[in-house]
């Protein structure tokens, strides 16, 4: 080793082992000149609060309060939003923490919003208006807000008391969710972060929010619109908040904490000029100087340091690839699902003209498959392969935040990656066009296979074997297990049914379709999910679900539960004729003849105590007693003969509804003593 190179290692020594500053850090006062404060907005303990604690005692209920109850801090620069010589909207995100705190001994108060707004200084000063631009006052303005409110004012259409909305020119949301019913409490004094991006090649908003600084995989709320005619070329961005006039009435301090605001083009993911962390103070450059190594005085010029710098570059490239490639060996024996490479493939955006080329200009012979919001083709795209494009009916549609479309796309963003669910590819919007792209899977659904009749004498059907269908229920086990138990956030499927199982060239099972799926914190109670119009098909749905209106991973559980019977049986859930699929098989089992319900077209080729296992692991995950249905990986345990069978009553349990007291309650029926020794469960619903 020459000395060149000594002097060079003393030098990274030295280098490696010397204190640095912090690349980034939190707001300080130095760097208030990059905001107006309007209102009661005040710097607190280096951050802004956006309004004041007001006293709600009595003896200050009388009390005028010197507080307008209104605050705003928007960043000094307006941003430009709109290229006018182009006629280009520009997309833009931003991360911000916020924390929200009561007044002692007081309600909470409006809330606050993220907003942009073309007018900085028109502001409303009525209740439940979150200090939000008054329309009245400015017709010719334009603002757009993300509220997150802790008061329930039904007058400006709110949901409930703990919601979060997307707001455009009114204070009336036209898209919002509960956000207890997401695991989010907007009124449990947490500091919370909170992501919001809008695409305007997707024409998209989407909203996350969680208690850690980790973006969430799948957003909170997500919402289809067009900006381009509601953002002027420049807008000024920040936050404003309200208290309602008397403190009695309300009171909270909305602090943030933390904020991070980037606008981008519309045709790339370039950053622009705007990118700006608001809550820093921007040094002046560095002066670039010559380049040489100087130690105790030593000037080094810097071609005699090459080969000893090329040594150490090849020497730690050496070692991360080995860490690298020990690690990818580990991860590939440990997960399953992460085997097939066209799993790590990520989903993108695709353009209508490959979309039109892939499905033949949408040609009727292409079609695989027709829902009532969408059509499914049959496709191949080079750079993907096969594939099937799901092309939506905008007819269809009821709510903009509450399209299909936008569900499912909202859902698989989160890029789901099981080896039992159909894999998401790809989107398409563009005009008046929206389609999602899916692997394409040969043998279509599993409801043709079991339901499908000869079209002609000379057809002859594929019967699925024994072996088949045990390995198709335990695919589609395996799937609800990954929604329901193994995603960072809970995913209820809601349309589990054979129309919605696909599978492969090897009959392995795949679901798909998540068009009504719900996504949940892990953390969030039954109780605290908001009530739906129950969603799904006939036959398949819960009735607990029917009842209240509530999903939850036992109503996945009970369709679950018809799916196998219908897979052992070849029945549908409800005939031709009006037979109840679950009806038939509990009067087979009340007469000890339950093997009878097996498929006919099996022709006795199947293991009986096997069958008879898995026919008793149907009725049990379908009892009509939520809290008797076990879990989708208890399921299988049992299947698999790894847990004792479910104890199941002697005849069919019953599921009553009556009146008691003008209060509706449900009653199940084990089938065990009187109803008078049965107890009474009493639905908790906000339907």
């Amino acid at each position: 080793m020459n000395h060149h190179f000594l002097f060079f290692f003393l030098y990274l020594i030295l280098f490696l082992t010397q204190d640095f500053p912090a690349l980034s850090h939190r707001f300080s006062p130095s760097s208030q000149q990059n905001f107006t404060l309007y209102g009661d907005a005040y710097i607190r303990d280096n951050t802004i609060s956006l309004t004041q604690q007001q006293p709600c005692f009595p003896s200050a209920v009388s009390k005028p309060s010197c507080s307008s109850g209104i605050g705003r801090a928007l960043y000094t620069n307006p941003i430009k939003f709109l290229e006018t010589s182009t006629n280009t909207t520009a997309s833009f995100s931003c991360r911000f923490s916020f924390t929200i705190i009561a007044s002692p001994a007081c309600p909470f108060g409006d809330g606050f919003a993220f907003l942009i707004t073309s007018n900085p200084d028109s502001f409303s000063f009525s209740n439940g208006f979150l200090g939000l631009p008054d329309p009245s006052l400015d017709p010719h303005g334009s603002f757009i807000a993300v509220e997150f409110d802790t008061r329930f004012d039904p007058i400006h259409g709110d949901i409930n008391d703990n919601h979060i909305g997307i707001d455009i020119n009114s204070v009336s949301s036209f898209a919002s969710v509960g956000a207890v019913s997401k695991g989010i409490n907007l009124r449990s004094g947490r500091e919370t972060t909170a992501w919001i991006e809008y695409s305007d090649v997707l024409k998209l908003i989407r909203v996350w929010v969680g208690y850690s600084r980790v973006k969430p995989k799948s957003p909170i709320l997500a919402a289809q619109i067009d900006l381009a005619g509601k953002l002027k070329e420049y807008m000024h961005v920040g936050f404003s908040a309200s208290n309602p006039a008397v403190a009695a009435a309300g009171s909270s301090l909305h602090i943030i904490n933390r904020w991070k605001f980037t606008t981008f083009t519309s045709n790339s993911d370039s950053i622009q000029e705007d990118d700006e962390d608001c809550f820093e103070d921007h040094p002046p450059p560095r002066k670039v100087r010559d380049f040489k190594v100087s130690i105790v005085g030593l000037k080094i010029p810097f071609w005699s340091l090459i080969p000893g710098l090329a040594a150490i570059v090849i020497l730690t490239s050496f070692i991360a690839f080995s860490l690298i490639r020990g690690k990818m060996k580990k991860k590939k024996k440990i997960v399953e699902y992460d085997t097939n490479p066209r799993l790590n493939k990520i989903p993108g955006r695709l353009s209508l003209d490959e979309i039109k080329s892939a499905t033949l200009g949408f040609n009727e012979s292409t079609i695989v498959g027709q829902g009532a919001s969408a059509t499914v083709y049959r496709g191949s795209i080079p750079e993907i392969g096969s594939v099937a494009v799901k092309r939506f009916d905008r007819a269809h549609w009821t709510e903009c935040n509450r399209n299909p479309f936008t569900i499912e796309f909202a859902t698989m963003t989160g890029y789901l990656r099981h080896k039992n669910l159909v894999q998401f590819q790809g989107w398409c919007s563009e005009g008046t066009e929206t389609a999602l792209v899916f692997e394409y899977l040969p043998n279509g659904s599993l409801s043709d296979f079991l339901h499908k009749k000869p079209s002609s004498e000379e057809e002859v059907l594929t019967i699925l074997s024994w072996k088949q269908r045990v390995n198709i229920i335990l695919g589609v086990a395996s799937a609800l297990t990954y929604l329901h138990e193994e995603c960072e956030r809970q995913i209820i499927h809601r349309d589990v049914k054979t129309c919605n199982i696909m599978l492969d060239a090897e009959f392995n099972a795949k679901l798909g379709d998540f068009g009504l799926a719900e996504v949940y914190e892990h953390s969030a109670m039954i109780e605290g999910r908001d009530a739906t119009l129950p969603a799904g098909t006939m036959g398949y749905l819960a009735p607990e679900y029917v009842y209240t209106g509530v999903p939850c991973e036992k109503t996945d559980v009970y369709s679950f539960g018809v799916v196998v019977l219908e897979v052992c049986s070849g029945r549908r859930p409800v005939g031709d004729d009006g037979t109840v699929l679950i009806e038939f098989m509990w009067s087979l089992w009340e007469k000890g003849k339950v093997l009878d319900g097996a498929d006919v077209m099996l022709k006795g080729e199947f293991d009986a105590e096997e069958m008879e296992r898995v026919l008793m692991v149907g009725m049990v995950c379908s009892h009509p007693d939520c809290e008797k249905r076990p879990s989708v990986k208890d399921a299988v345990r049992i299947i698999r003969g790894e847990a004792p069978l479910p104890v199941l009553p002697a005849r069919r349990p019953l599921l009553r509804i009556r009146s008691v007291k003008e209060a509706e309650e449900v009653m199940v029926a084990d089938g065990f003593g009187g109803e008078e020794d049965l107890p009474w469960l009493t639905p908790k619903s906000r339907f």
